[in-house]
Order: structure tokens, then sequence, then C-alpha cells
């Protein structure tokens, strides 16, 4: 066998980080939640994630592939919830049940979801390349509650969810749960 058949080996000071496109992306999101889009940059989220800034250039064309590329996957994580807590209802009362664990349980169960939430929807108001993540956030939301529901009742549900997760999340005084079910029941006529 001669050299040139030889497995490439990396050079002896060359790093090798299979991973590191990946965790870019995830600490992307953390730093996103911390100081916002505007606040984002190749720098600030290179420090964060211990890579070199060139690796930032090397990985994605420029901050709106690395933005895109991240809320791309939140939404997606956030919709994977979404579609296990609707699939779990094996009728319809166990489907409202499932709406109202939605909006008091999961979405914006955390402060950093919140905060992705709203940067994600303040840059797809002001830049519409970022509307197909958004879009289709909200087609897999609708068609997980198209299971148990018309179309016409999945989108009100939709527009519930996030009005009151909102709501919830924003109000010096939150509503209660009761406050939920009784949204729910009144869209569902349940």
């Amino acid at each position: 066998m001669t050299t040139a058949d030889a497995d490439p080996q990396p050079s002896a000071g060359r790093r090798t980080d299979p991973g590191r496109r990946d965790r870019i992306i995830d600490v992307c999101l953390d730093v996103i939640a911390d100081v916002g889009v505007a606040g984002t940059s190749h720098r600030r989220v290179a420090e964060a994630a211990d890579v070199p800034l060139g690796s930032m250039t090397y990985h994605f064309s420029g901050m709106n592939e690395l933005l895109h590329e991240a809320f791309t996957r939140f939404g997606t994580t956030v919709s994977d919830q979404f579609e296990r807590r609707m699939a779990t209802a094996a009728d319809a009362a166990a489907a409202r049940e499932a709406v109202v664990a939605i909006i008091a349980e999961d979405v914006f169960d955390t402060q950093r979801d919140l905060v992705l939430t709203h940067e994600l929807y303040t840059l797809a108001a002001r830049d519409p390349s970022f509307r197909d993540i958004t879009n289709a956030w909200m087609a897999r939301s609708r068609r997980a509650l198209e299971r148990h529901f018309d179309p016409t009742t999945a989108r009100m549900l939709d527009a519930l969810i996030e009005g009151l997760t909102i709501h919830r999340a924003l109000d010096i005084e939150p509503h209660g749960r009761e406050v939920v079910v009784d949204a729910v029941r009144r869209i569902t006529g349940g």
C-alpha cells in the first residue's frame, strides 16, 4: 500500500470537531435568548460556542443563514412537541385537554422559549425571508389540530394558543387554567 492509498489523517495541530455546525446553531439560539437578534453577531456566537471566528464563515454564508438555521431548528422542536401532545389524544375530550395543556404547560414554558418565539415573530414581520419558518410552524400546528377538529376550528384554536400563551407569559396578573379550559370549550363546543 502506498502513502497515497492510506486514509488521510488530520495534521498534528488540527482539531476535528464533527458536531461544530450543530453546536453553533444551538449556541446561536442561546445568544438570541440572551441578547436578542439585534445583539447576535458572528463574533458573539463564536465566542459562546468556543469556536474560531473563521468557523462561522466556513459553516454559514452570513448571519441570515445562521439565523434561519437556528430559528428553523427552534420551530421544528416546538412543533414536534406540539404534535406529540396532540397525538396522545384518543378522542375529542382528550384533544381539548391536550390543547389546554399546550397553552398552560408547553408553549412558552421557559423564558428562553418566550424570548425566542417573539424574536422570531419580530424578525419574520420585518423580513419576509423568515416567514417560511413561521408558516411551516403554523401549518404543522394546524395539521396536528385537524386530527381532532375541522380546519376552521383548528385555525381558531391555533390563534387561541398563540394569543393566550402570549397573555399568560406577559400579563402582570396571568390568567389561570380555568380561563384556558373555558376558551377551548367555547371554540370547540365541548
